[in-house]
């Protein structure tokens, strides 16, 4: 069914019913309904690849028409179906309410207290199915502060969203506009008292909202910032004159205690992060002459801040326009699946901070280490052995987003091990004359800025490189060989060395330290606490010495001032499941720890715009 009028509009209002007990209330207006026709909740939203069950807070669903009654027949665990309609009142709207349970903080799904909303519109918007595409309108209303269960939202609360305002007040409330139900779910909502800030780009605006932010926020800072990364990635993907595929972009952050996270969106993108990581004002001694900003560090909070703005932006053409062939139309009913991911998510990973370089906020020393910080994580997850990066990708639904004791040693990051995918493609392009650059833009102008495929990616690399490179991604994407990410950065003028190891990375274990304790998080696979018999959830309580002394551990590295490391063999002592239990240890032979890099020769004077074949840059 298609619309052939202009009031043949599905309409939501969202109400903050109440955020003391983190209820959204929502009303559905469809005109001209009929029976049988289906309303359903997603199970998952774009970006997050994880069945979700959004309908598991969806309560006290109830329909009408003109006032009388309509029945609704739920049909599985998130759709239900209109079975009868009054018949008196035939031609009227039907309106359907239901309240949602909103109090997820992360961007994945819905918030709702007295301080904050954000929402989603898979978490909140039930769809219509065969009006998906009619217009749809979304009318967002303001916390009645009058109601004793929203004493405490503050009259300060504005909206922001990327969606197309058709009537709203100065703060942001009221009636925005999608064209279809697709727009709309991916467009999130972020309402509350927060500090607002733009700038444009190729006279594109760009606007920031952040929430949760303290008093020593420096907002000016995170815009300076961000316009830089967002220039960087107009000129990755447009050169200097193009416009971008968007009139209007929104950043929504939330500055929280200690969490993290993105999602990606057409037009905006949904964030948290640690409040220690946004940029802090400086404080200024008028007695002293001003002092330049110190560089960011690959350990700076703010860098990883900026690095997640850079990831975000870079996916509004990598995997929201540029996407694999599997998501030409999402089916939000059920998995979808794509060995893909490798590329855009690992190849967007590389890219981050890639351009964070390229736009002058890091220099080439800490974009080196945070790529070393990569080639670390892969080295030491032993699941690469296991898994390719394509089943890595395939798999996201079941094993990716459902981390447990034995993830690392049966699974690889389709993020990480993607980015280095990502680097050996671009070192071998650069070795025949071009770069991952001119891929990613011959892909961009050979599918549309639409769906794509795997066999894309090849015909495009052997274009560029003059002969084709199958073998290398049939290695590289296909099978758990070693990546040759040493041997090609050799070749690019990088050094690769490594520092000593740590006792965990000796002992192939992860864990927790906190207050004298020491939880053992996981045992990795082929390691000597493996064949000691450690466990996950073990709490390593002691030592023993070889000469029958038993001392009390406090962390990990109490093992070398007991000078464990000079002792063949010495028994563990942990506690699992309130029982004590020996462990025989023998302590490995030293290995390679974190990798060091650094260039063999100075770098070029403008990494932006040097050759292909010098590092770290490529030609635009």
């Amino acid at each position: 069914m298609t619309p052939t009028a202009t009031h043949e509009v599905l309409h939501y209002l969202i109400e903050p019913a109440n955020v003391h007990a983190h209820l959204y209330r929502v009303t559905l207006t469809l005109p001209n309904p009929e029976v049988g026709l289906v309303l359903s909740l997603p199970v998952w939203i774009p970006g997050s690849y994880l069945v979700r069950e959004f309908a598991q807070h969806l309560q006290r669903l109830s329909a009408e028409a003109g006032g009388v009654p309509a029945t609704l027949v739920q049909r599985d665990k998130h759709s239900w179906a209109v079975t009868a309609l009054p018949a008196a009142n035939i031609g009227h709207p039907l309106q359907v309410s239901y309240e949602v349970y909103a109090f997820d903080a992360s961007v994945r799904t819905a918030w709702l207290d007295a301080t904050r909303g954000f929402f989603n519109g898979t978490s909140l918007c039930l769809r219509v199915a065969g009006r998906e595409q009619w217009p749809h309108h979304l009318t967002v209303a303001r916390p009645t502060l009058s109601t004793p269960q929203t004493t405490g939202a503050p009259a300060t609360w504005q909206v922001a969203t990327g969606l197309a305002p058709l009537s709203v007040d100065a703060a942001g409330f009221g009636t925005y506009a999608a064209p279809d139900y697709d727009t709309l779910i991916d467009s999130p909502v972020e309402m509350g008292p927060f500090w607002k800030g733009s700038f444009a780009v190729r006279g594109t605006l760009h606007e920031w909202v952040v929430a949760g932010a303290g008093p020593t926020f420096d907002g000016e800072r995170l815009l300076a910032d961000t316009q830089r990364i967002c220039e960087a990635a107009m000129d990755f993907w447009h050169g200097p004159d193009a416009p971008p595929p968007f009139e209007r972009y929104v950043f929504m952050l939330w500055a929280t205690h200690n969490g993290y996270g993105g999602l990606e969106h057409r037009n905006s993108t949904a964030l948290i992060c640690p409040r220690a990581d946004l940029p802090r004002l400086r404080r200024i001694d008028a007695h002293q002459p001003a002092q330049p900003t110190p560089p960011l560090t690959h350990k700076d909070g703010y860098t990883q801040l900026l690095g997640l703005i850079s990831h975000e932006y870079f996916h509004t053409w990598n995997v929201k326009r540029l996407r694999p062939a599997e998501f030409r139309l999402y089916d939000l009913n059920r998995e979808q699946h794509t060995a893909l991911l490798w590329f855009f998510e690992g190849f967007t990973s590389y890219y981050d901070d890639l351009l964070l370089l390229r736009a002058g906020l890091i220099d080439t020393g800490t974009y080196l280490s945070l790529l070393a910080k990569a080639i670390d994580q892969v080295a030491q997850t032993p699941g690469r052995q296991v898994q390719t990066v394509a089943e890595a990708s395939f798999d996201a639904w079941t094993k990716y987003y459902r981390v447990q004791e034995n993830t690392p040693n049966a699974t690889v990051s389709y993020y990480t091990k993607g980015s280095l995918v990502a680097l050996c493609l671009d070192l071998t392009l650069r070795q025949h004359g071009s770069s991952l650059d001119h891929l990613m833009r011959a892909l961009w102008q050979r599918c549309g800025g639409g769906p794509m495929s795997e066999s894309d990616v090849r015909t495009v690399a052997a274009e560029l490189a003059g002969r084709p490179l199958d073998t290398e991604i049939d290695a590289w994407v296909h099978s758990t060989a070693e990546l040759p990410v040493q041997t090609l950065l050799s070749a690019a003028g990088v050094n690769t060395d490594h520092e000593p190891q740590t006792v965990a990375q000796s002992l192939g274990l992860r864990v927790a330290e906190s207050n004298g304790s020491i939880q053992i998080k996981n045992v990795l696979r082929g390691s000597a606490a493996e064949t000691a018999g450690l466990a996950a959830g073990d709490e390593w309580v002691a030592i023993e010495h070889a000469d029958g002394s038993v001392w009390r551990l406090h962390q990990l590295d109490d093992l070398l001032s007991l000078g464990m490391d000079t002792q063949p063999t010495c028994t563990a002592w942990i506690s699992r499941d309130r029982r004590m239990h020996r462990c025989p240890l023998t302590w490995p032979s030293n290995g390679a720890g974190a990798v060091k890099l650094s260039l063999a020769a100075p770098a070029p004077a403008d990494l932006s715009t040097a050759h292909p074949t010098h590092w770290p840059s490529a030609t635009r």
